[in-house]
């Protein structure tokens, strides 16, 4: 089952465990996925986008999705 929920910085900066500023940055430097919706010039991604991108992070160590 799909997640359609979108999450802002701040709620992908809360489940990596760092700051939306460094989120913000992974973005700037290509290394966060393309934003699913933008929404007011803000951007948004699904859920599944999220954990998708976190699996294959560099420096992921196995972490597990809360």
């Amino acid at each position: 089952m799909s997640d359609r929920q979108l999450w802002s910085y701040k709620e992908i900066a809360a489940h990596i465990r760092v700051q939306p500023d460094t989120v913000r940055s992974y973005r700037k430097h290509g290394l966060l996925p393309p934003p699913d919706h933008v929404e007011g010039g803000k951007p948004y991604w699904y859920v599944d986008t999220v954990r998708a991108w976190v699996a294959r992070r560099p420096g992921n160590r196995g972490r597990r999705d809360d």
